[in-house]
């Protein structure tokens, strides 16, 4: 997966599980080694199983079967499964962490971490005060919008409401490495515009597509009348704002065309690119977006630039004006008062499928951490990370690494030439685990315990200020795209570098006791996930600084496209919803990891000590449990309306193909299980899919 974090583009994240150990069988440096027969905890529990599942019909379902049918969806989530269950535990320790530390905060030095995110929760969880400001906090927006006289007036807004964090209507506006002088930093133009998840969701007109767009409707029609816009009014700025919004959508790249690193790398002269877009004016609008000096620019898609230009002077100034209220409306619902709120869950709840909203507790905490998350993430850190848990990363870490060299060493289709710079690239992977090793201070943060919406705001004009402010210097290697409490992992090609924050440090990915099996089934495969992304479709354009640039002979570039695409063809094939297929094009890269990521982990734990055994633990061999490891992580269950969403939006295939395609094409997997022809999982030994 692609995406944007603040100045950062990251590819790969898991939404996945470990152990470090070494791979010659050496012994884990545990605090305690329990023997294999003595484990305190079970953590391959046939309780949670179908047995009268045939393993080679769906493994998924053979090894989470019972937990699926005993663990429904909570009412406050849209899924649920071993990410969120972990997810929800992280959260949990966040809540006690700041209920602690807010009802200290007041006493604490002015501007000190504690006093920060102590306040800045404390704000959030003061809902009498919140009730009783309503939406008195965007007013001077509204009113500052029905000044607007004039289409550079428009485009004045635009400008102001990026540089105010209040928005970003129009276009998206970044700062980050540029992918050919991974070293440089460099103002970025994405297109953007539009509120809806995906741009198939102005396009399309099927009867799931119809009921979205008129929720969309109404939930446009509800927030204008909650700031006193007549119900008719407010059902003409609907129709405006769905108009606009639908241009600018049709003008869009789909995300799989985006997924090209090549496609959206244009470089432009600043004076030539305004040249295409008349009415936006780059060479006036950088500095006045405090991005001054700056000679180049890339543009993600140039075609929607000239579409948005156009529209500018295509639409009427006070359509336009209807459309930046929108932005101002949608953008700060969440911080006001309850009406506002519950207007935009009951949206969401069309979109998503989720029952009931999530506590006001989990709700701020989540809020905090996306805030000011190195801040709480030091506190998490020191509470629940330990050195030792670091060290096993580090070890284990080197043992994929170690794997996967030997694996390419054996590629059967690359050449000697494009296997050395593949071998280079990962012999320098960067590898960041728990927490950054310089934490960021957010110096200039000034957090009232009595201003929730202005504290947002503070935050998001401090966090477009640091942005701008990394231009003329060299990219800052040492930050993170994710916080520690995160359940997740990446990798991102411009740093060549694989990331594991602590929140996914624990079980069912990794555990102290836990057998080696156990251990790389779980996180061993999330580290040769990470590992693979490098060498994706996406991340094998990168070379090993970090610079997108083609390393590959043109023969060995075929022969990896062949391999893909066949690995496109059978995610193609899997149904999710009714006529809902999953889409392998868009999903190529999780798969391509998740597919290298087991076979990594496998070879790595074949090393060890429990990798050349045949020991049973709770009636599992050491093979047995590594797949069944790895089928616990993917276990979990969504919502029908959250499935369709993901399948348009997200990279990452469903759980439960997540979980029985990568292994289908893994020999080892057959032997473990006795899975034979007839097996509905069983693919003959010369279609399966090998590639790296």
């Amino acid at each position: 997966m692609k995406f944007k974090h603040s100045n950062l583009v990251l590819a790969g994240a898991l939404c996945i599980s470990v152990s470090a150990f070494a791979v010659d069988g050496g012994k884990k440096p545990k605090p305690h080694h329990p023997t294999l027969s003595d484990h305190p905890k079970k953590f391959i529990d046939s309780a949670n199983m179908d047995l009268s599942i045939k393993p080679g019909d769906d493994f998924y379902d053979y090894a989470n079967g019972t937990w699926i049918k005993d663990n429904p969806i909570p009412a406050k989530e849209t899924r649920w499964g071993s990410f969120n269950r972990l997810g929800q535990d992280n959260t949990t320790k966040l809540k006690n962490l700041l209920k602690e530390v807010s009802a200290t905060s007041e006493t604490q030095p002015k501007g000190s971490l504690k006093q920060r995110v102590g306040d800045l929760y404390a704000s959030g969880m003061d809902s009498v005060l919140i009730e009783k400001v309503g939406y008195t906090p965007i007013v001077p927006d509204l009113k500052r919008i029905d000044k607007i006289s004039s289409n550079q007036g428009v485009v004045n807004e635009i400008v102001y409401q990026r540089v105010h964090a209040l928005g970003s209507p129009l276009f998206r506006f970044g700062v980050g490495a540029d992918d050919k002088h991974p070293n440089v930093n460099i103002v970025g133009l994405d297109q953007g515009g539009t509120s809806l998840p995906d741009r198939d969701y102005y396009l399309k007109s099927d009867p799931r597509t119809l009921k979205i767009q008129d929720a969309y409707r109404t939930y446009i029609i509800n927030l204008f009348t909650l700031t006193g816009t007549t119900p008719d009014e407010a059902a003409k700025n609907a129709a405006i704002i769905f108009n606009i919004e639908k241009t600018l959508a049709q003008a869009q790249l789909s995300r799989v065309a985006m997924r090209d690193p090549n496609v959206t790398y244009n470089k432009f002269s600043v004076a030539a690119f305004a040249q295409t877009t008349p009415h936006l004016n780059w060479v006036q609008l950088l500095p006045e977006m405090k991005a001054p000096g700056q000679d180049t620019i890339l543009v993600g898609e140039p075609a929607f630039f000239k579409t948005a230009d156009s529209l500018l002077t295509a639409t009427p100034v006070n359509d336009w004006k209807v459309y930046l209220k929108w932005n101002i409306l949608k953008g700060s619902a969440g911080s006001l008062s309850s009406p506002f709120v519950n207007a935009s869950f009951k949206f969401n709840q069309v979109l998503s499928g989720q029952k009931v909203m999530a506590p006001r507790t989990e709700r701020m905490s989540g809020m905090v951490d996306g805030s000011l998350g190195e801040l709480l993430g030091q506190l998490y850190v020191e509470k629940y990370f330990t050195p030792a848990a670091k060290q096993y990363m580090v070890n284990l870490v080197n043992n994929l690494k170690s794997t996967l060299g030997d694996r390419i060493q054996r590629l059967d289709w690359m050449s000697a030439e494009t296997k050395a710079h593949a071998l280079k690239k990962l012999a320098a992977f960067t590898v960041k685990i728990g927490y950054p090793d310089k934490w960021q201070t957010y110096d200039g943060i000034v957090i009232n315990r009595n201003d929730y919406a202005g504290n947002l705001r503070s935050i998001g004009v401090w966090r477009y200020n640091y942005m701008v402010s990394q231009l003329g210097k060299p990219v800052d290697k040492k930050r993170w795209g994710m916080t520690p409490p995160t359940v997740n992992a990446y990798y991102n090609p411009a740093n060549n570098e694989i990331v594991f924050p602590a929140g996914i440090l624990q079980f069912p990915f990794f555990d102290f006791d836990a057998d080696d099996a156990v251990n790389y089934g779980g996180i061993g495969a999330v580290i040769g996930h990470e590992m693979t992304h490098g060498f994706d479709d996406q991340g094998r354009q990168y070379d090993a600084d970090g610079t997108l640039r083609n390393w590959w002979n043109n023969d060995d570039a075929d022969k990896f496209k062949v391999r893909a695409d066949q690995v496109v063809n059978q995610y193609n094939a899997f149904t999710v919803l009714d006529t809902i297929h999953v889409n392998g094009r868009l999903t190529l890269g999780e798969n391509l990891a998740d597919l290298g990521g087991v076979n990594i982990a496998y070879e790595a734990f074949k090393k060890t000590k429990e990798g050349h055994s045949n020991t049973k633990i709770d009636g599992f061999t050491p093979d047995q449990r590594f797949f069944l490891s790895w089928a616990q992580v993917w276990r979990g269950s969504q919502r029908p309306e959250a499935a369709a969403q993901r399948i348009l939006t997200d990279p990452h295939s469903p759980e439960k193909y997540r979980c029985n395609a990568p292994i289908s094409n893994v020999d080892a997997w057959y032997a473990a299980f006795n899975v034979q022809p007839g097996d509905k999982n069983y693919k003959a030994p010369a279609d399966r899919i090998r590639v790296w």
